[in-house]
């Protein structure tokens, strides 16, 4: 029988979102589901994904996975889909999918696509998926050709996450990292100081621009984030200015985003920007120009000056939520 592999992300012993996502999909398929989870803790997912439909969970509970080296992570996930052989695999577009999975499709010689917002999953293991091109000015259709294993790479926060109408009791297979040497060593990898969710994750987002002057004034950005729930997000030119760092930049050259809410400060919308944001389901404008570009793609659109205007609704939303 056909079956879907879905490479699931995970931390503090819970599922990311996008991993949701994605095991909604594949159980939409009505196909066999497997899922694969790498690093410390893998073992405990078991139920989690049983919950989810999974019918073979495969795990390296071993903490050679809690870094990523692209040299291991392709021996063992290129083995792994050159023994199971699923017709389909399924992971979340982040930056660890982007440059692992090219890796593995080489190595196993199968296609693979990224960055897509759209799936259907044949009963027979056919894949149709859409992706944006040029910033987003049209939408291509992927299909497979001469590809055993298709790997298709999803943006998360595009797929609707739907429960599972029966848990499952997975098999459990663990594998191991290979006691081979490894050309590469990565020794320590210094991650940033916000407790914040991930952009790619995050379902609110306040992102300021050039608009808020100078790099002090993104404290406002911060307070009205606080207040939400959300991550804060920055254009290029700030982060090309040397404001905020590049984890923060939301862009065609930085991180393509789809929340709920988008709210945008002093942001004109460049394409470029416009490119990584606008699969947004509500956008949020506020800018002094009237004519800025943003305000094409808003779904609110605030003429007035950032300065006022984040505090007043940093004020309201504090409000409303704490009654």
């Amino acid at each position: 029988m056909a079956h879907v592999l879905v490479f699931t992300e995970f931390a503090n012993g819970q599922l990311k979102k996008g991993s949701l996502e994605l095991l909604s999909a594949a159980r939409k398929s009505g196909l066999k589901i497997q899922a694969l989870a790498l690093g410390t803790g893998a073992k405990g997912l078991a139920d989690a994904l049983g919950k989810e439909g999974v019918d073979e969970a495969i795990v390296g509970d071993n903490a050679a996975f809690d870094k990523y080296n692209p040299e291991l992570f392709t021996e063992v996930v290129a083995g792994i889909l050159s023994g199971k052989k699923p017709e389909v695999v399924l992971a979340s577009s982040t930056m660890l999918a982007r440059d692992l999975f090219p890796r593995v499709a080489a190595r196993i010689g199968t296609g693979v696509t990224s960055d897509c917002t759209e799936i259907e999953i044949s009963s027979s293991g056919d894949v149709k998926a859409r992706r944006p091109m040029y910033a987003g000015k049209c939408t291509a259709e992927v299909a497979f050709e001469n590809s055993p294993s298709k790997i298709v790479l999803m943006r998360p926060n595009q797929l609707t996450i739907t429960p599972a109408t029966a848990a499952k009791s997975p098999t459990v297979e663990e594998v191991s990292a290979p006691a081979k040497d490894l050309k590469t060593l990565v020794k320590e990898i210094v991650k940033g100081t916000s407790g914040k969710l991930d952009l790619t994750e995050a379902n609110i987002i306040v992102a300021g621009g050039r608009g808020m002057k100078e790099p002090g004034n993104f404290k406002m950005l911060e307070d009205l984030a606080d207040v939400l729930g959300a991550t804060v997000g920055a254009s290029r030119a700030v982060v090309d200015a040397g404001w905020v760092p590049h984890t923060m930049q939301v862009g065609q050259t930085g991180k393509t985003v789809a929340p709920t809410l988008y709210i945008a400060a002093g942001i004109s919308g460049a394409i470029q920007h416009l490119a990584g944001m606008s699969g947004s389901k509500v956008i949020v404008a506020i800018n002094k120009d009237a004519n800025a570009p943003i305000f094409q793609k808003a779904t609110y659109g605030i003429v007035g000056d950032a300065f006022e205007i984040v505090p007043l609704l940093t004020e309201e939303f504090k409000k409303l939520l704490h009654h």
